[in-house]
């Protein structure tokens, strides 16, 4: 059976970008992936999370149907919980310069442990805050 267009999109997936309209204002843009999956990479049995991210947008923010490709591209990847925050992140952060950008995995119990990892990037040139009102889990 050949490649279907959905498998070949997720497989060419790239984050797309495009230029911040209101480049002069802080604001927050934060969004959740509810269904995010991987393998893990001792057992290749599928680990489920939901992602949240969110950031101040510096001269560009991510496209989300980019995002979706690129998120979905994992489902096939045996990746550590720790790589997956760091790795979506980075590239994120590549993709955008963001003023500041945050992603938490929320990873589902798996052998009795849940797992929450954080990690998130600051501009130094960058003096504000992210919103207080954000809870992530």
């Amino acid at each position: 059976m050949s490649e279907l267009y959905g498998e070949r999109a997720i497989r060419e997936a790239k984050l797309e970008v495009f230029d911040n309209r209101t480049p002069e204002r802080d604001y927050t843009i934060q969004f959740t992936i509810p269904e995010f999956t991987c393998l893990c990479p001792r057992s290749g049995f599928p680990d489920f999370a939901t992602l949240r991210v969110r950031y101040v947008p510096g001269p560009r923010c991510v496209e989300l149907k980019s995002l979706k490709l690129y998120i979905n591209a994992f489902r096939d990847r045996h990746v550590y919980h720790e790589d997956v925050v760091n790795s979506v992140l980075t590239d994120l952060v590549t993709a955008m310069a963001p003023r500041y950008c945050e992603v938490v995995g929320d990873f589902n119990v798996r052998g009795n442990i849940k797992t929450v990892v954080r990690a998130a990037h600051r501009d130094p040139a960058w003096g504000g805050e992210p919103d207080a009102w954000w809870e992530p889990p």
